[in-house]
C-alpha cells in the first residue's frame, strides 16, 4: 500500500497534528513494515493558490489547453496525480479560527478538479457530484484547542474543520473515512493529558 501524509500545520516541534501523523506513521510501520510513505507539506511548506489562470486550465479540455494552460496547471496536475497514486491518506491538520489552515485550503482548490478527481454524474452541472478518487481510505487527524466539537455537541455547530474536510473527500469518491480528534490544548494540565492518553492509544490500535 502507499501512504500519502499530508500535514497542514504552520507549526513545527510545537504541533500536535503532526505528533498524532507521526504516530500513526510509526504505528502503521509496525504492521506494515513494506508500505511505502509519502509526505506532502501544506501548512510548514506552502501551496500555492489558485488564480485565474489556473480556473481558465482546469475548465477547459486537455486536448484544447494551450502551453500556458498547462504551465498554470503544473502543481495541481502534480498533487492530483500523487492522490490518484495513494492508496490510504492521512491528514494531520490543526483547527484554527473553527476550520482548516489557508495552506489545507490552498491544497484542496489545487486538487478538487473537475474531470480529474469529480464529475458531474450527467457531463453537466447537476449538483449530482461523481468522485473519481475509487478504493481510498482518509484518516483525519485533527487537533483542537477547545472541546465539545462532535455532532449535537456545545461547539459542534461552529466545526467546520473534520465536517468539511470529510464531505470535500467524500465528494472526490473516498468514503471509508475516520477521525480523531485531540481536544482541549488550550486548556493544558490533567484535562489535556487526559484527552492525548485517549487519542493517542485510538491512533495506536488503528489497523
Amino acid at each position: 500500500m502507499k501512504v500519502l501524509i499530508i500535514n497542514a500545520s504552520v507549526r513545527n516541534e510545537r504541533s500536535y497534528s503532526r505528533k498524532l501523523t507521526q504516530l500513526f506513521v510509526e504505528n502503521w510501520k509496525s504492521k506494515y513494515p513494506l508500505d511505502v510513505f509519502t509526505y506532502r507539506e501544506t501548512g510548514i511548506d506552502s501551496i500555492p493558490n489558485i488564480n485565474e489562470a489556473w480556473i481558465a486550465g482546469a475548465f477547459k479540455k486537455p486536448a484544447d489547453r494551450t502551453e500556458e494552460n498547462q504551465k498554470a496547471l503544473q502543481i495541481s496536475d502534480e498533487l492530483v496525480q500523487e492522490l490518484k497514486e495513494h492508496d490510504i491518506y492521512v491528514i494531520g491538520t490543526p483547527m484554527y479560527n473553527w476550520t482548516i489552515p489557508s495552506g489545507l485550503k490552498a491544497y484542496i482548490d489545487q486538487v478538487m478538479r473537475i474531470n480529474e478527481t469529480w464529475k458531474f454524474r450527467s457531463g453537466v452541472p447537476d449538483g449530482d457530484y461523481v468522485g473519481l478518487l475509487e478504493n481510498k481510505k482518509a484518516f483525519i487527524l485533527s487537533a483542537r484547542g477547545d472541546t465539545g466539537y462532535g455532532e449535537n455537541e456545545k461547539n459542534g455547530h461552529i466545526n467546520f474543520q473534520t465536517p468539511y474536510l470529510k464531505h470535500i473527500f467524500g465528494i472526490m469518491g473516498v468514503k471509508d473515512i475516520r477521525i480523531f480528534s485531540l481536544d482541549n490544548e488550550e486548556f493544558g494540565g490533567e484535562v489535556f493529558e487526559k484527552s492525548k492518553d485517549n487519542i493517542f492509544s485510538a491512533v495506536q490500535s488503528i489497523e
